[in-house]
């Protein structure tokens, strides 16, 4: 048993749900950054806010930050050293490390997704727990985005269900 009562066996079925459903959250991402205009990527609603190319890359950037660091077992969040420009190359990007980041997080031994990782002073927590921040996190700063999209002549694809651009479409059922 660790120091915050996390199991072995807990933290390697709470790893594999949570990373099957970053990997679900990380298709609806997908679309929503996908949907900021490149001709309007640099959309912010308020002076303060960041820009739609800005959050857009801090959704893709942090989300693989978070699973490396989760990996690596010791968080650094450094950034790449060539980031992608266009909405659809931040897209691709994503997709490729997200799935690179979640493999690494899955190989992972019970023992190391226990392992306490410090947050730059903020948290100590094991390693496991970061995911939920994560989702979390990603979760947060992409209903941000999906809110930016209208305003800059884009549609809003559906995220949990239909919206007003991309109605809800039943799957169709089995002909028997």
């Amino acid at each position: 048993m660790s120091e915050q009562g996390l199991t072995p066996e807990f933290a390697q079925a709470y790893c594999a749900m949570m990373l099957d459903g970053i990997a679900r959250e990380g298709e609806i991402t997908k679309k929503v950054i996908a949907a900021v205009p490149d001709a309007a990527s640099h959309y912010r609603p308020d002076p303060n806010a960041r820009t739609a190319q800005e959050l857009a890359w801090h959704i893709a950037n942090t989300d693989v930050q978070f699973l490396d660091g989760i990996a690596d077992l010791k968080f650094n969040m450094q950034n790449p050293e060539h980031k992608p420009q266009t909405s659809a190359d931040v897209v691709a990007w994503y997709d490729e490390n997200l799935k690179r980041g979640v493999a690494r997080v899955a190989a992972l031994t019970p023992e190391q997704l226990l392992t306490p990782i410090g947050f730059f002073g903020v948290f100590n927590l094991p390693a496991v727990l970061y995911l939920g921040f994560l989702n979390n996190h990603s979760i947060h700063h992409r209903g941000e985005l999906a809110t930016y999209l209208r305003p800059m002549g884009s549609k809003v694809p559906s995220i949990y269900g239909g919206s007003y651009d991309e109605p809800f479409q039943p799957p169709a059922e089995n002909a028997a």
